[in-house]
């Protein structure tokens, strides 16, 4: 989830983030119950100020692209009840516990394909 911005844009750098969001959430890039980092890390990282990654966040969430869950961060969340969102939730949750178990992500792979291919 690479973000980045151009500092000599005519597009705001608020505008410029918010966009990218939006389009790696609509794409699948960045998936429900994904992660995103701490609103100072972002700022640091694309050298904005920490009101402008905060301003985005906080307007996502009001949107419905995001969540802010206090000290477990921001995550994106689901936009509506449908088969796809409810998917990607479970693919997060078990990509999550297939790492707290230490299985090898291809390992886990192999579990998926495999319930996949069952009737």
């Amino acid at each position: 989830m690479p973000f980045t911005v151009d500092h000599e844009s005519t597009v705001t750098l608020y505008e410029q983030l918010r966009t990218q969001i939006i389009e790696q959430v609509a794409s699948g890039e960045l998936i429900v119950g994904t992660k995103l980092p701490p609103v100072r890390q972002l700022a640091t990282e694309l050298g904005v100020a920490p009101y402008t990654a905060a301003r985005v966040y906080r307007l996502l969430e009001q949107d419905g692209f995001l969540e802010t869950r206090g000290r477990n961060g921001t995550v994106v969340c689901a936009r509506e009840d449908t088969a796809e969102s409810t998917l990607q939730l479970a693919a997060t949750q078990y990509a999550t516990r297939s790492r707290e178990l230490g299985i090898d992500p291809g390992l886990a792979l192999d579990y998926v394909r495999s319930a996949l291919a069952k009737p």
